[in-house]
């Protein structure tokens, strides 16, 4: 898809992908992750905190239940941010990522 003219279609589409993962989700009692990308928002101010936003527009933010922000931290660490969620309050973690895999942040 390229383009605004063809936002629409790509739109309900996505929607059609996200009810279904939905529908497997609640059938079979498992979790889904989704990720996707961010863009740099021209319109935010430049000394803004966090001048990212995520594509997907409004159809992804309604089809998730809790939103995740991932982003890189000092050395092997990661800081993960609950963004949004209806059971969890806003808060940050942060983690590391090393040969054994997921494990507590280095200082």
């Amino acid at each position: 898809y390229t383009g605004r003219g063809e936002l629409s279609e790509r739109q309900m589409q996505m929607a059609q992908f996200l009810r279904q993962l939905t529908r497997l989700a609640e059938e079979f009692g498992v979790a889904v992750f989704v990720s996707n990308q961010v863009v740099a928002n021209p319109d935010s101010m430049s000394f803004a905190k966090d001048s990212t936003k995520p594509i997907g527009g409004n159809i992804m933010a309604h089809a998730s239940t809790t939103r995740l922000r991932l982003r890189k931290g000092r050395g092997e660490n990661r800081i993960c941010t609950v963004f949004d969620s209806p059971t969890l309050p806003e808060a940050d973690c942060q983690f590391a990522i090393g040969p054994q895999g997921v494990c507590d942040a280095t200082e």
